[in-house]
């Protein structure tokens, strides 16, 4: 039976949509593709060894593992998207920058979980034909809707008044979500509550942390930043809001919005051109602090307008749907047994 290595260190870190998109692809791979058998960051023989983050532990081990079988390296993130996300010396940026390239050109393949890195790889002097796509995908079984009562019981866990619409947004705490936009749009208006899932995964080297763990510690009455929040309560959260806002201006493919879309949330995001390729018409959009109100507004007093945006967010699951990225996987895989092989 063929074998495959997934190494990862990407639960070490809370918070954070690489760990969850590494469960995610871990338990689909185990659970749908049978004829593979799996190993998880053990230090053995393997035809596939699959890299889901870079630790230097894993580089330093890349011979051996090319010396048995075909490497793969997971792409959640390039030098681009990082730049916003960390405040690190430049020479620090310079080197660390260097060392993830020089790791993905080590790779046999890479498996990109957005379409539109494969151009910035190519830019990096990394050969097209090298690089896969492969979307995301989020289980039913872990992030689906609950039945009204259950969702006024988490309303109440959160003592927040069953009544009471809810704006939820879900991410670390940095510059490039939007956070300050978020509770700008929330001191606009009082009268609706919301909620930040999500801290400070990497401390005071986060970009921003300064300005925005003053907000954090002192919010307006209407907003909750909750911390960090474990994986398995995320589904109440989505379950308890009635909207999905992620301002971001800088995002890779967040797994959040997946969740969301899981429970039937209507979806609301900036404009930006990184969506525009994965996301297609499954949210609503704005690009500025008045455009997210007036769509928010209208979501909460427009019940056809919200309705819409329910069925988008249905369509956007049945798309990224496990059974539609297993056949896209187990291609992948397929095809790296046949090139090791020597097969075509």
């Amino acid at each position: 039976m063929p074998t495959i290595n997934m190494f990862s260190s990407a639960d070490k870190v809370k918070g954070q949509g690489v760990g969850s998109a590494y469960i995610e692809q871990v338990n689909l791979v185990k659970n749908n593709l049978k004829e593979y058998d799996v190993n998880i960051n053990k230090l053995k023989k393997a035809d596939i060894t699959h890299y889901h983050t870079i630790d230097l532990k894993y580089y330093l081990g890349i011979p051996f593992a090319k010396f048995s079988g075909k490497t793969v390296g997971y792409v959640h993130f390039i030098p681009e998207t990082i730049k916003g996300s960390l405040k690190l010396p430049k020479i620090a940026e310079k080197v660390f920058f260097k060392y993830m390239i020089d790791f993905y050109k080590k790779m046999d393949y890479l498996v990109t979980v957005n379409p539109n890195f494969i151009a910035k790889l190519e830019e990096h002097g990394i050969a097209r034909e090298k690089i896969i796509y492969i979307p995301n995908f989020v289980s039913k079984e872990r992030f689906y809707e609950f039945e009204q009562e259950k969702k006024d019981a988490v309303k109440a866990e959160y003592k927040i008044s069953k009544d009471k619409f809810v704006v939820l947004s879900a991410g670390q705490v940095q510059t490039r979500k939007g956070v300050m936009d978020f509770v700008n749009i929330a001191k606009r208006r009082p009268d609706i509550q919301f909620v930040w899932a999500g801290g400070f995964s990497f401390g005071n080297i986060t970009a921003g942390y300064k300005e925005l763990k003053a907000v954090v510690d002192n919010p307006p009455d209407n907003v909750l930043f909750t911390g960090i929040v474990g994986r398995e309560k995320m589904n109440d959260l989505f379950n308890m809001c009635d909207v999905y806002f992620m301002p971001s201006y800088n995002e890779l493919f967040p797994m959040a919005i997946l969740e969301a879309m899981n429970t039937n949330t209507p979806i609301l995001l900036r404009d930006i051109d990184v969506y525009k390729n994965i996301l297609f018409d499954y949210y609503a959009k704005g690009d500025s602090d008045d455009e997210f109100i007036e769509i928010i507004d209208r979501l909460k007093e427009d019940c056809e307008f919200n309705d819409f945006y329910v069925e988008k967010s249905k369509e956007g699951a049945y798309y990224y749907s496990e059974e539609n990225v297993t056949k896209l996987w187990k291609k992948f895989y397929d095809m790296t047994m046949n090139s090791l092989r020597g097969e075509n």
